[in-house]
């Protein structure tokens, strides 16, 4: 006759329809409660011999298995009660040995005591000369074992239920994350790009204001795409190539023949890309290199084995400090947060090569 393993306020909120308090571990036992209880107080006393003599015709039989399917249901709902204080106090991963001792204690003074008062009183009530001791010890011994084993497996669900809970807490905490690191990634493209749009265009309003008007419109373009793809984590290739043309317009406001710029991406329209991914690669090679007319600068853009790459000529500006790599980082991080892939950056010491691996649309 065994108990049912459930906390004490898991419990309250299936069977009552209480809110269940948050990390709480619900196990809804109802069913293994409604086979269970009847299923011992059928089977052990006809397993123990406590009907004696008594057969399917004595009325007295009958009424038998209501009694003791009686004493099961105050077995299983007593130790069930003590088996709630239990897991209140105690768990099997802080106090392991204090937890076991303290069941067993339940289970025996619980459990034996009314067992042997139960049957005394079946005894009596069945008009028997003397108590068959043997009978009341070995119905005490089998329930005794019977809630040590049932005890075990509703701990047992337990632990795993707890084990899967926590996967799932922590695959949470792990999303929760990874998208607050790809906000903090996001924004970290915001400033340093208007610090360069900036200069420029104070640059052309004092060099030739026409060309400062036409810098500011598709600086407008530029911010606009931003601004629209902050919640997206993937966008269609051609619409961030649509957006590096506006990119690009303004480096060739600003340089003129000095900057080329090929772009040889014959179809787009079946791949993804994480928002602004191109337009960082891109502002990394016009940062670190020389452009001039004496030393003009050539940006190739392709797309090739399932990947956007942009290349460029390495002619290091003379000026220039040591790099920190933030924004190919920046780049790196992002794409692995959201496609699981990394960015591949080569220098073979005339070229520099950014290859960024696509998504297909079939698999977002």
């Amino acid at each position: 006759m065994a108990p049912e393993a459930d906390s004490h306020k898991a419990n309250d909120s299936t069977n009552s329809g209480h809110p269940q308090p948050a990390g709480e571990i619900a196990l809804n036992d109802t069913l293994m409660r409604a086979i269970g209880i009847p299923f011992f107080g059928v089977a052990i006393p006809n397993l123990t011999g406590l009907f004696g003599e008594l057969t399917v015709h004595d009325p007295i039989y009958w009424l038998g298995y209501m009694y003791f399917i009686t004493l099961a249901f105050c077995i299983w709902q007593g130790n069930r009660y003590l088996l709630f204080r239990t897991r209140q106090r105690f768990t099997w991963f802080d106090k392991p040995i204090e937890k076991l001792i303290l069941l067993f204690i339940n289970n025996i003074f619980f459990t034996s005591p009314l067992t042997i008062a139960w049957l005394c009183l079946w005894f009596r009530w069945m008009g028997f000369v003397t108590i068959k001791w043997d009978i009341v010890t070995t119905v005490s011994l089998v329930n005794v074992i019977c809630v040590l084993f049932v005890t075990h497996v509703y701990e047992t669900v337990f632990m795993v239920k707890e084990q899967q809970s926590e996967q799932v807490r922590s695959a949470q905490l792990q999303k929760a994350k990874a998208e607050a690191e790809l906000e903090a990634l996001k924004n970290q493209i915001d400033p340093h790009f208007m610090f360069n749009s900036l200069n420029s265009l104070s640059y052309l309003i004092d060099a030739d204001p026409a060309r400062a008007r036409q810098f500011t419109e598709h600086l407008a373009e530029v911010f606009r795409y931003i601004l629209m793809q902050k919640e997206h984590t993937l966008v269609m290739v051609d619409d961030e190539l649509a957006f590096v043309g506006h990119y690009v317009t303004l480096l060739q406001l600003r340089f003129g023949s000095a900057l080329e710029i090929n772009q040889y991406v014959p179809d787009a329209a079946s791949a993804l890309i994480p928002p602004i991914s191109a337009f960082v690669a891109l502002e990394n090679a016009v940062k670190h290199n020389e452009i001039s007319t004496r030393v003009p600068l050539r940006i190739n853009l392709t797309m090739n084995d399932g990947a956007l790459v942009i290349q460029n000529k390495l002619q290091p500006k003379r000026s220039l400090q040591p790099s920190s790599g933030i924004g190919l980082k920046n780049l790196d991080e992002r794409f692995f947060i959201i496609t699981g892939k990394r960015i591949m950056v080569e220098n073979d010491g005339k070229h520099f090569t950014v290859r960024m691996p696509l998504m297909s649309t079939t698999s977002s």
